[in-house]
This record gives C-alpha cells, structure tokens and sequence, in this order.
C-alpha cells in the first residue's frame, strides 16, 4: 500500500485494467431497478445493462454510495497501511457522493485519528473525474504527498472538459441531470445536442443536424481548446465504442494527443445518458 491512497467511485468508469496497475480503489454507485438494488459495476455489468435498457419500460433511478459505504472503504485501506487518503468525487451538484464522502471523512477522523483524508469535489462527471483520479494515483505511486496530490487535482478542474452526444436527451431529462440544457428539450427532433460541464452542472454546447457534424463539431472544439499545445483524451461511450473510433479519427487529425484510450460509461451513468452515447473527456498537457 502506498502511503497516500487513491479512492474514487464507479461513475469515474475507468477501465478495469487502469484500475489495478494504478491501485486506484473503487466504491460502487446503486441502481435501482423496480424491486432490484443493483451494486454499479459489481452485481451488474455494463453490456448486460446496456441491453436491458434499450428495452426498458421505466427508467431505473441511482444514488450515491452513503457515508457508511465510503466509511468502510476507508477503513479497509487504513487496515491496509494507508496513512493519507485522497477521495475523488464526481460534481456535488449531480450526486450526493461527495458529501457522503465528507461525513465519511468525520467518521473515520473519530475512529482512526492518525489517517487522513482529503475529499475533493472535480464539479465533472465520467472520464473527466476519471482523469483526474487517474494522475492522482499516477502522483501517488512517484512518491507525492497528499498535499501535492490534491493541489494536482484542483488544478485539473478548470482543464478538464466534457464534451458528448445521444440521439436524445429523455435519459438526461427523466433523470434529472438536464441542468442548463433544459432550453434544449423540444426542439430536438433529428438533431444531435452537443454537452458539457460547467461549473458542475450539464450545459449545451451546441447541435448538429448529423453524428458526423456533431463529431466533427468535437474535433473542433478541442482543437480550439488546446491550440497548438497536446492534450490528453479519454474516448467515452455506452455501447457505441465503433462511433468513438470515428471521434478519435477526426480529433487527432487535428490536435497532438499525447495519451488516449477508450472508456465505456458505468451502468450508474448510462442510466442518464442511454444507449448510444459518445464523446470524449480531455484536458490541455503542458
């Protein structure tokens, strides 16, 4: 166990190979489905999900893991030898993850005084908080402390942009997580919405009349964002990994990307997102 270790929870969808070479430890989301209390990527899986919900009568509702789901995951890295803990959570703003993770942080401070625990708020979503978790863990295995690891992360969230697209926004809207993009809800026949985060809540960021125009749309803007510098980009899909290769294709044409992968979203967030979505997570290097 390294002296700071690296918590986050399963909205942050990172592949499940990342997650063990870089030690990053994992609290699951719940999913309720009718009588069914689902555990986000343990007792369900992202393809059986996937296809459940194409089909779906009603949407299933999620919540956050509780102060007690978070007070146990950090004990068990204490008992493991961790001394310094950073806890990573998706925007306060759409879960009440981080502030569970908070309380959590008050409990374990009563019981276990000699390890401590930083919780931050990335005010993202998804591969974006994805990212953040990712050079969290990458710091803490070179060695960094938790104070270096946190400042790491703060200064990522200004960075750190979401961009996607769906066919529609009824996920978003019978979810609601519409945020901002609200306005965008009854005009969008045979139009693709392009959107972000700002600020911790979803906003639009604009609509294309095609998935080729959206993407392209994409590629765009985050050649604007990163100009002539390098970026690093997370490809995020929900079972439409083959639109995602299209994104790639139009994005690195554009812009140097020093490190990108592909990422299919939790079940946890496919539930607001649906079937079908892709886009990409990225942030400017220097």
């Amino acid at each position: 166990m390294n002296p700071v270790a690296v918590l986050t929870d399963s909205c942050a969808s990172i592949p499940e190979e990342m997650l063990k070479s870089l030690r990053i430890q994992t609290v699951a989301y719940y999913i309720h489905r009718g009588g069914e209390v689902l555990r986000d990527l343990v007792t369900i899986q992202r393809e059986e999900f996937l296809r459940w919900l194409m089909t779906a009568r009603f949407l299933p509702t999620t919540a956050s893991p509780g102060p007690g789901d978070y007070f146990e995951a950090y004990q068990s890295l204490a008992d493991q030898g961790a001394k310094e803990i950073v806890s990573i959570h998706m925007t306060s703003l759409g879960s009440g993850a981080y502030q569970a993770a908070s309380v959590a942080k008050t409990m374990l401070a009563e019981k276990i005084p000699d390890v401590r625990v930083e919780v931050v708020d990335t005010r993202n979503v998804s591969l974006c908080q994805g990212w953040m978790v990712i050079e969290a863990a990458r710091s803490a295995l070179a060695g960094a402390r938790l104070d270096e690891i946190v400042t790491r992360v703060k200064n990522m969230i200004p960075l750190t942009h979401m961009i996607q697209t769906a066919d529609t926004l009824r996920y978003l809207y019978l979810g609601g997580r519409i945020g901002k993009a609200q306005q965008m809800i009854g005009s969008l026949l045979n139009i693709k919405p392009l959107i972000g985060m700002a600020d911790g809540v979803i906003v639009p960021l604009g609509r294309a009349h095609s998935r080729g125009q959206a993407y392209q749309m994409m590629a765009d803007m985050v050649s604007e964002a990163v100009g002539k510098g390098k970026t690093r980009i997370a490809y995020v899909h929900a079972g439409a990994r083959h639109e995602v290769e299209k994104i790639r294709d139009l994005v690195e044409g554009q812009v140097e990307v020093v490190e990108s992968f592909f990422a299919e979203l939790s079940p946890a967030l496919a539930v607001h997102t649906g079937p079908g979505t892709a886009g990409l997570c990225f942030y400017p290097v220097e």
